[in-house]
């Protein structure tokens, strides 16, 4: 007897659609690269946009501030440390301003964002990695310890390095794989880091534990030429995306224990154009973006037979060459945002974002659609992880006001020549304070020292102009070029000031409520 299915399955996100930008909110005159190699060439951050750029004489990539929409000026600097094209991009996951590129020139640079933009061009990296023979093509962060990071190179090889050291220059990683016999075509860890999953040229599905190098799983399944690989958070399942016997482009769902079967294969078009697979464990939604046309597929996966649930696509006429992805934490919420892309189109040197959006009535915070989510704090430090210790992200609340969940940079050590007065040290303080402590600190019913505070905060506020820069440090702007940089500092202050606004009426709200309940208890007495 046949066992009865719906036609339609109930889901909450079956509504899903997606929502391209505003021109205004584009990002226009982006010389994005032409190079054919198959990467997203973007990284994306809630505070920064970075995206591999053509250039002559070496590699180079620009970083442009999220909220810098626009027109792009031509002479914007670049970070162009590299002496051949730039191949991959990741920001670091627990540093919104740390981030790592590889390039042909066999080379992996560690680079610091200046908090306050990029006034130059940045030619020295942080740090630099020295191990592959040939041109390295993918760098991937570990998901949960810090300053643990993968590279792999034409050399066939996978190289861990740990950058908790006071080298600039690291010539030794702390392990090398050498399992592979072709080109790695993509990279992907399990949720806490204890699996890496890869792709390679010849046609193999490898998952590694990448504490001991053990290869636990091979899959050598020949009707399908895999691409493309990607753990899919806790489902215990791997997804592929590739082409099938036929030249079909295929997704391919695996069991992350037995890699002999797949548990399904889906083709989807004759296009010859490669297929980048995004999930996100938070909604067990699957995007699918292809390269060389505009299309978006997502689905979502389930446990159960059938696993991958066709939801909807988004079309689109303009082909996208690549793409970024914004973190959880840099949505919008208030909009039931539950995804963003940053499409790279080349032909108009333009990166168009495009939101998933749930349509939602109700404009109060959506708790089924943002579950807690993983945040900017590291599990394991690099040695906890290197002794063989192994932990699963550490979860935040996306819900507005539950505290700051960017990642914040880190405070370069200032110079003897610098005098720090008191009141920059507490502007620095306060900037970048966790909103708990803030929280703290305006439940202390000292009234003297909580005016002394404000009125720091203002003389300093008449000190300083934007973002750490003196007034008498900044003459008045000569160029048009300057004139574009003083703006975008002031844009910059000015979304620094309204978070300080925010952040004074959570401390004003928490004193009305203290006030309301000595109020209350002075009347019961």
């Amino acid at each position: 007897m046949m066992s009865w299915h719906p036609q339609y399955r109930s889901s909450k996100f079956r509504h899903v659609y997606g929502k391209p930008a505003s021109k205004e909110k584009c990002y226009d005159c982006v010389p994005i690269t032409r190079s054919v190699h198959d990467n997203h060439f973007c990284a994306v951050n809630p505070h920064f946009i970075a995206v591999v750029t053509e250039c002559a004489g070496g590699g180079a990539f620009l970083v442009i501030p999220v909220h810098q929409t626009g027109k792009l000026d031509p002479h914007y600097p670049r970070v162009c440390g590299h002496k051949g094209n730039v191949l991959d991009i990741k920001w670091n996951p627990f540093n919104d301003f740390v981030i790592a590129s590889c390039s042909e020139d066999a080379t992996v640079k560690i680079w610091d964002i200046p908090k306050h933009l990029l006034t130059r061009n940045i030619t020295n990296a942080k740090k630099e990695l020295l191990g592959h023979a040939r041109r390295v093509g993918l760098i991937e962060w570990h998901p949960t310890a810090n300053n643990i990071l993968f590279s792999s190179g034409y050399d066939y090889k996978i190289m861990i390095w740990n950058l908790d050291t006071k080298e600039t220059v690291i010539q030794n990683p702390v392990k090398i794989f050498d399992s592979h016999k072709d080109v790695i075509l993509s990279m992907s860890f399990n949720m806490d880091g204890s699996l890496l999953a890869t792709a390679c040229r010849d046609r193999k599905i490898r998952i590694f534990e990448p504490q001991t190098g053990t290869v636990v799983q091979e899959a050598s399944y020949k009707s399908h030429r895999v691409n493309k690989v990607l753990f899919l958070g806790n489902m215990k399942k791997l997804l592929s995306t590739g082409t099938s016997r036929w030249n079909n482009r295929q997704i391919v769902l695996w069991d992350q224990n037995d890699l002999s079967v797949p548990l399904l294969e889906e083709d989807l078009d004759g296009s010859s154009g490669l297929l980048f697979p995004f999930y996100d464990s938070d909604t067990n939604m699957l995007y699918v973006v292809s390269k060389g046309d505009g299309n978006i597929r997502y689905y979502e996966i389930s446990m159960e037979k059938p696993y991958l649930n066709f939801l909807m696509e988004y079309r689109s006429h303009i082909p996208q060459k690549g793409i970024g992805a914004m973190p959880k934490r840099g949505l919008d919420v208030s909009a039931c945002e539950i995804f963003r892309f940053y499409k790279l189109i080349p032909t108009k040197s333009l990166i168009e974002p495009v939101s998933m959006i749930v349509p939602r009535r109700s404009e109060s915070y959506q708790e089924d659609i943002y579950p807690m989510t993983a945040g900017t704090q590291p599990a394991l430090t690099s040695q906890e992880w290197l002794n063989g210790i192994n932990k699963g992200p550490v979860l935040v609340s996306l819900r507005p006001g539950s505290g700051i969940v960017n990642s914040l940079p880190q405070f370069p050590e200032q110079e003897p020549s610098q005098k720090t007065t008191e009141s920059n040290r507490y502007q620095n303080q306060e900037e970048w304070m966790p909103l708990e402590e803030i929280q703290k600190q305006s439940s202390v019913p000292d009234r003297k020292s909580q005016k002394k505070m404000e009125e720091r905060l203002q003389n300093d506020s008449q000190m300083r102009l934007s973002n750490g820069f003196d007034v008498f440090e900044c003459p008045p702007p000569k160029t048009e070029n300057e004139l574009l940089q003083m703006f975008y500092r002031q844009q910059e202050e000015i979304r620094r000031l309204r978070e300080v606004v925010s952040q004074r009426d959570v401390q004003i709200k928490q004193l009305e409520l203290e006030i309301k309940n000595c109020h209350m208890d002075a009347g019961r007495y």
